[in-house]
């Protein structure tokens, strides 16, 4: 009878032996699953304020170093606006034109919201960083540029606008402020010189062919855009076609030889009455290359159906046979 007892003991010893482990195995695996979620947790990329970048129209933009994990690091130039109904306009825009190559790239899937210091509501695009600035800081700097660079420049400005314009699209404020440079490493390259991507960006401004302006825009400016880059029938009636984005062009191309902006000499209240009724196109000097003249006349042109199209300029004989890429 006593060895009974002490079997039936030894069994039911076993078996809480076994629980126990059981038990104790579960809680170490529980723990397990919960340091990995807070390991998860802490592995997402933290960000950090680097510097302030520059402000637009309708926002600002900051540069952010962003950190993993391991260590690595990158750059991503974050906009801000409390104007919801704008950078939302600009984010989808964005989205739709991802992938291509003349085209700022966006890091998100959708737009991002939060309150700032003093509680606005503000939203973000994070988008990829130029290091090199803009295209007006590069003008500022090297004042008149060579005809190689403004050829390179002006053939991926208007392979950008080929995209635009090819998904319904008119920038409407084509600027260099507007344009990022990209500088291109390239170890083999014994030159001092350098090699540069340009990509459009800010499309606050962009509306589809055709759409009208909002009644508030109107009211404040009868420019689309901004109005040294402006053509006359978008000061003189709002028209927003893609031949605007043309006149812009050879505003551009006009500031990249001669180191100034279009009508430098014309004072901002005269501009509306040279645009708008007295039909006048931006002096091109003498000094600009016969070649680059006929494309600027061409940009220039006064009635906006005969300015061509994106896809017919980069055909013209001032870009064509020239396609080195070296600044």
């Amino acid at each position: 009878m006593t060895m009974i007892k002490l079997g039936v003991f030894v069994v039911l010893l076993v078996f809480f032996l076994a629980g126990v482990v059981t038990l104790s195995q579960g809680f170490i695996e529980t723990n397990h699953t919960e340091k990995a979620k807070v390991w998860r947790f802490r592995d997402k990329p933290s960000m950090k304020f680097v510097k302030f970048l520059g402000k637009g129209s309708y926002g600002s933009v900051h540069l952010y170093r962003h950190t993993t994990h391991d260590g690595s690091t990158s750059f991503i130039a974050t906009k801000i606006s409390s104007d919801r109904r704008t950078i939302q306009r600009e984010f989808r825009v964005l989205s739709q034109l991802k992938g291509s190559p003349r085209i700022v790239r966006v890091f998100s899937r959708s737009l991002h919201e939060r309150l700032d210091r003093i509680g606005n509501r503000v939203y973000e695009i994070p988008m990829e960083y130029a290091s090199a600035g803009t295209l007006s800081s590069f003008i500022r700097a090297n004042k008149q540029l060579n005809d190689s660079t403004v050829k390179d420049f002006t053939r991926m400005i208007l392979q950008g606008l080929v995209s635009v314009h090819s998904d319904g699209y008119v920038h409407c404020d084509l600027k260099p402020g507007n344009l990022l440079l990209f500088p291109v490493y390239d170890h083999q390259q014994t030159s001092t010189n350098h090699t540069y991507e340009l990509k459009i960006a800010d499309f606050g401004l962009a509306l589809k062919e055709g759409e009208e302006e909002s009644d508030n825009r109107k009211y404040h400016s009868p420019y689309v855009g901004t109005p040294f880059y402006m053509s006359p029938e978008s000061v003189r009636d709002g028209t927003v076609g893609k031949a605007l984005d043309l006149w812009s062009l050879g505003c551009i191309v006009l500031e990249m030889y001669t180191g100034k902006r279009p009508w430098s000499e014309v004072s901002f209240y005269d501009l509306e009455y040279f645009l708008g009724e007295d039909k006048k196109v931006p002096e091109i000097p003498d000094t600009v290359p016969s070649d680059a003249r006929q494309f600027l006349d061409k940009c220039f042109a006064v009635k906006p159906e005969d300015r061509g199209t994106a896809s017919e300029l980069l055909l013209h004989p001032f870009l064509v046979g020239d396609d080195k890429k070296t600044v």
